[in-house]
């Protein structure tokens, strides 16, 4: 009798651990991923109401989405200045940046990025009409860039005087107004610009302007993050779901 008690407590006790264990199991496996993201940078992301992650969609939302999707965790959006989001993601105030955000030799000092989701370019934008043919063209003129953009490294690297705003709305709204020549941007965002003004044009220079990756950055070392990340961009990638978000909110009128 002695021995049966004694195998039924070794039972229970196997069955409490084993429930135990599956707990942990589950709570590892949720959790939630915040990203960090600039709002400001349609098609990428943008403030909607018809949101898929609170008021925030884009491609860089509907990414982040099935990232967390894939490994069953919630995801949060903290919008922010976008020459503040690498800080954040130092400070460990967000987990991951995904903001169109260019994957530079100089930021990669500093952070870990995926592989790369998209392939753009900076383009000027400019009214009907206008003069400016070649970015060389923009030496006595007045410019206009998004502070923190790749546009406003472009546009100091070639010694010419800028001013830089916040947000791409407001930057698109000094030229509408005739407040500014020109406006150095990237390029999915340039054909959204335009196709939501009207009198406004996209202006080529492959010879000034190379083309530039977009990825989303980790923290230093943190490969746990980034093995997830890569997982689902890649998966993205191949079954072509990259490719059909571009098209969709490029033409998306939500995408103001």
């Amino acid at each position: 009798m002695k021995t049966l008690k004694k195998v039924a407590a070794l039972l229970a006790a196997v069955v409490m651990s084993s429930a135990l264990f599956t707990g942990c199991a589950k709570q590892k496996a949720s959790g939630t991923i915040v990203f960090g993201t600039n709002a400001e940078f349609p098609p990428f992301e943008f403030v909607s109401s018809k949101g898929i992650i609170d008021q925030y969609d884009g491609i860089d939302i509907a990414v982040a989405k099935q990232i967390g999707d894939d490994n069953n965790m919630e995801v949060k959006i903290e919008n922010m200045e976008f020459d503040s989001l690498l800080i954040a993601l130092k400070n460990g105030q967000i987990d991951a940046v995904i903001a169109g955000m260019t994957a530079t030799d100089e930021r990669r000092e500093s952070v870990d990025f995926s592989t790369t989701y998209y392939v753009a370019k900076q383009v000027m934008i400019v009214k009907e009409g206008s003069d400016i043919k070649k970015a060389t063209d923009m030496a006595d003129k007045k410019i206009v860039v998004i502070q923190g953009y790749t546009g406003e490294t472009c546009v100091k690297e070639m010694g010419y005087k800028y001013e830089a705003f916040k947000k791409g709305t407001e930057a698109i709204m000094e030229l509408v107004n005739g407040k500014c020549d020109v406006v150095v941007i990237d390029s999915a965002t340039a054909q959204k610009y335009i196709g939501d003004n009207k009198g406004l044009v996209i202006v080529e220079d492959d010879t000034a302007f190379e083309s530039e990756e977009y990825a989303v950055a980790v923290a230093k070392g943190n490969t746990e993050m980034l093995n997830k990340v890569n997982a689902t961009i890649e998966k993205m990638l191949k079954d072509g779901t990259i490719n059909e978000l571009s098209a969709k909110y490029a033409e998306s009128d939500d995408a103001e």
